[in-house]
């Protein structure tokens, strides 16, 4: 699920990053184009074992890294392009980011960033996660990837956060503008080389696995409203 709280006037183009590690964590790292005349919420939720302590969550900021994607579209034969990252550095924002335990804390956000209560009562499923917050101010844009790592409940999953909550309301069918990325045999498109051949290792900060291949896929127009989960070989 990714929730936006606030006004956009444009929403495309959003690539998702996930690879689980042997640690029974889970690598995430998130990155939309976008426009808003005003600050908004990006709310992700993560399925965190439940009474996951506030800081066993790490966010981990990519602002000198803001061609991840851009490096991972280069081990694929074709690119179907990444949101915009234009603009000098200096003009890069860095999101207010935290961690909450449950959506009880929820209350803990300024009023406009919160989800109704009746739209959780849709979606039972999410009672016992956690959820990673990022504010992003509407006067200094947003260019860099968001990352975090997280416990898992299911290291046997890779979760990529896809069910769409829009005003409040989460539909039963969406449209999809999506590429989603991993380190896992998805059986999906895959890299030509290794990692360490076309990203920065030391820049991703432990996100990436430098020996293994990434997969992807494209999911594009409309869908029923639902999280994606990728089941992991062994």
């Amino acid at each position: 699920m990714s929730a936006l709280a606030g006004n956009l006037s444009r929403l495309a183009n959003t690539h998702i990053f996930a690879r689980a590690t042997p640690n029974s964590t889970q690598y995430l790292v998130y990155q939309m184009d976008y426009a808003a005349d005003e600050d908004i919420a990006l709310i992700l939720p993560l399925p965190t074992p439940p009474n996951t302590a506030r800081d066993a969550v790490r966010f981990i900021d990519l602002v000198n890294y803001r061609d991840f994607f851009l490096d991972i579209e280069k081990g694929f034969p074709y690119t179907r392009g990444v949101p915009a990252v234009r603009g000098k550095t200096r003009d890069d924002a860095r999101a207010e980011a935290a961690f909450l335990p449950s959506a009880a804390a929820f209350s803990e956000l300024e009023a406009h960033f919160r989800i109704p209560q009746t739209t959780w009562d849709q979606l039972p499923e999410y009672h016992d996660f956690g959820f990673a917050v990022f504010k992003i101010r509407a006067r200094t844009p947003l260019r860099s990837p968001l990352a975090l790592e997280f416990p898992t409940r299911n290291p046997n999953l890779l979760y990529f956060p896809t069910l769409q909550i829009r005003d409040g309301a989460a539909p039963e069918e969406v449209n999809f503008d999506l590429d989603l990325f991993c380190q896992a045999r998805a059986g999906w498109l895959r890299t030509y080389d290794v990692a360490s051949s076309f990203m920065d290792i030391q820049k991703a900060q432990g996100i990436l696995d430098p020996g293994e291949r990434v997969s992807r896929m494209t999911v594009q127009g409309m869908h029923p409203n639902s999280d994606i989960l990728v089941g992991l070989r062994a």
